[in-house]
């Protein structure tokens, strides 16, 4: 589910993603002018969400299938689908009251869309729903490098958060179109709550007193730590640093209480021992303390390096899980929107709640932290003014939340063994190739992913491949279809000795112009997901029988995603990672740099079908050979 629904089929609405733009060619930002309700006057000239047509719809979703179901299953869902459209049926009827309902709201899909595929999603939100992000390794190996970097990620954020505070983000465009940035002015201040059978997401950003304190976690300990001086100027890194220098000297050995492994449990688990633990006033007021902050640092010990894992693959899985209960998962509140993490060997990144945004603000911030580190260095000075003491938080620990810690503990330790993350630099060429031969980057590796699977497994799947709705307002995302029958032909032919070379150069073309054409139709708000996830909402909330095209056999097929993908560009030769979304599959994700291109594979160990070091070998292979096969192929004409 995301991401990552991990251990069962992923059911129609529960699909999510990091969502970053495909295929992200912004146009530069165009700087606004510090005018506060500027950001609202730009929100109100976004277009709204279209309903796409309803025979459109079931034409695409039937191409869709093609790929991916056997011929009987595919006539079976046409005459279904026959059914469903025809004039007076009750597609016809859930299309007309979904255009109703986006003529009375701001964005049909979206509220729908948070309460479905996160907030009411039970499962724990580590692995399955919460990225990671990998930072190139820093240059500092213990703890003193850790709190100076510290300090100067702490100082960029609050730089950042500047423009959020002043609404002069500026505007970002696909093409000539300006895009969403309601995302921008949710990650900072905002928290996930647990609930029994639906959580919540609170935002303080806004709130009459907005929090000027952020929560650092060092050894299992949590602090509150003030990040502006009594003028309301932020603290400066060498004012943060020494700060930093109190919370860690104070909290030298790892706490056994370890609270924050609390918030790895399934949520209804999680939901139950949060009411037992808040009952206690002093918890109550600890837990507020770190929901209200405005971002969470984490400072982490080192890891020890498995054998046969690299540097960059146990990066990332610090970055999405923290290596179970006996290194770093209790030194987190994965319920935070946004956790940046720093270890004690150079190893940083972050982890995100992902009901509040996507990917794209978290990118974005990441980036301009990068950078910000990288211009205004410490100047390694102690600051004359005197600093109020950092409050370290604490937690009443009855026997019965100990069991609760424990069990947690139990459960995080076996999510932690099940998951395969390999994290691979292909040094090959980068997104300036395709680039060459006037190709889209992203398609080009959305391809290459198709030859590595059907390689692997002689059959075609249903891919997910995250597209931004960010040109509408509040938008977030859809799904691009990265298997067509295009792809399907290209991948049977690539390999195949009796086809020529300039035939599969042809069918390469096609299946990228293909891909390139879904792409466009998903930013557009024209693709099939959403709008079909719209009508079954709208017949729930009708209470109207499920249509027989939801409990099709194609339909399970259609979304059982065993390849779930994401583009994630930076400016940083960062890389983002999750798991799959169901048990038999992979996820995938890339971020193409000009000559090189990060992967994060992951799948799970106890499915014996799935291989991630296999698939991302085979990744590699697939690459290589279709850059093989354009040089030394003329080029086809379409």
């Amino acid at each position: 589910m995301w991401g990552f629904c991990a251990r069962t089929t992923v059911k129609m609405g529960t699909m999510k993603h990091c969502g970053l733009l495909n295929p992200c060619h912004l146009k530069k930002p165009v700087s606004l002018t510090r005018v506060t309700g500027r950001f609202l006057t730009h929100q109100k000239g976004l277009p709204t969400l279209p309903v796409p047509p309803l025979q459109q719809t079931c034409e695409r979703y039937l191409s869709a299938l093609e790929p991916i179901v056997e011929e009987d299953e595919l006539m079976h869902t046409k005459e279904l689908l026959g059914d469903f459209q025809k004039s007076g049926g009750v597609g016809e009827r859930l299309q007309r009251a979904l255009e109703r309902r986006a003529q009375n709201h701001e964005n049909w899909l979206s509220d729908w869309w948070v309460l479905t595929a996160y907030l009411d999603y039970r499962m724990p939100v580590v692995i399955h729903s919460s990225p990671g992000l990998v930072l190139p390794h820093m240059n500092f190996s213990d703890k003193w490098g850790q709190m100076r970097f510290a300090a100067q990620l702490i100082a960029g954020v609050l730089d950042f958060k500047i423009m959020i505070d002043n609404e002069t983000l500026p505007i970002e465009y696909l093409g000539e179109k300006p895009l969403c940035m309601d995302q921008y002015y949710k990650v900072l201040s905002s928290c996930r709550i647990p609930g029994l059978k639906r959580d919540s997401v609170i935002n303080n950003a806004k709130s009459s007193r907005p929090p000027k304190h952020i929560t650092v976690v060092h050894n299992f300990q949590f602090f509150v730590l003030d990040v502006y001086n009594s003028n309301g100027s932020p603290l400066t890194a060498d004012q943060l640093y020494v700060q930093l220098k109190r919370i860690c000297s104070t909290s030298q050995e790892a706490s056994e209480e370890a609270v924050g492994i609390l918030t790895t449990l399934p949520r209804d688990s999680w939901g139950r021992t949060y009411i037992n633990l808040t009952k206690d006033t002093t918890n109550k007021e600890s837990v507020q303390a770190i929901q209200t902050s405005i971002f969470i640092v984490c400072l982490d010990g080192a890891m020890p390096q498995e054998p046969g894992v690299t540097s960059r693959s146990s990066a990332a899985i610090q970055m999405l899980h923290g290596g179970g209960s006996q290194w770093n998962s209790a030194n987190r509140w994965f319920d935070k929107t946004l956790q940046f993490i720093i270890g004690e060997d150079g190893t940083c990144g972050a982890n995100y709640e992902h009901a509040p945004a996507e990917g794209p603000p978290i990118v974005a911030l990441i980036d301009h932290v990068v950078e910000y580190t990288r211009k205004n260095p410490d100047s390694g000075q102690t600051p004359m003014v005197p600093l109020p003491i950092p409050k370290k938080l604490c937690f009443n620990i009855t026997p019965e939340i100990k069991k609760d810690i424990e069990e947690a503990k139990e459960r995080m330790n076996e999510l932690v063994q099940d998951l395969d993350m390999r994290v691979i630099l292909f040094d090959h060429f980068g997104k300036n190739f395709p680039k060459s031969h006037k190709m889209s980057p992203d398609a080009f590796i959305q391809m290459a992913l198709q030859l590595a699977y059907y390689r692997m497994y002689q059959h075609c799947c249903a891919t997910y491949e995250s597209a931004s709705l960010r040109m509408f307002r509040l938008g977030r995302t859809d799904t691009i279809r990265s298997a067509s029958s295009a792809s399907a032909a290209f991948v049977k032919a690539f390999d195949d000795p009796t086809k020529q070379n300039t035939e599969k150069v042809s069918l390469m073309e096609k299946a990228v112009t293909a891909h390139r054409s879904y792409t466009n139709m998903a930013v557009g708000g024209q693709a099939i997901d959403r709008h079909l996830f719209g009508l079954k909402m709208q017949a729930a909330e009708d209470r109207i029988p499920l249509p027989d095209v939801y409990t099709d056999t194609s339909f399970s097929k259609a979304f059982h995603f065993r390849l779930s993908t994401s583009q994630v560009p930076s400016k940083t030769d960062c890389v983002m990672c999750f798991g799959p979304v169901v048990p038999d599959g992979y996820g995938v994700c890339y971020n193409p740099m000009n000559n090189h291109i990060n992967f994060a594979v992951s799948a799970f160990k106890a499915c014996k079908e799935t291989d991630a070091s296999q698939l991302a070998n085979a990744i590699k292979d697939a690459l290589l050979d279709m850059k093989t096969l354009l040089i030394q192929s003329p080029r086809a004409k379409l």
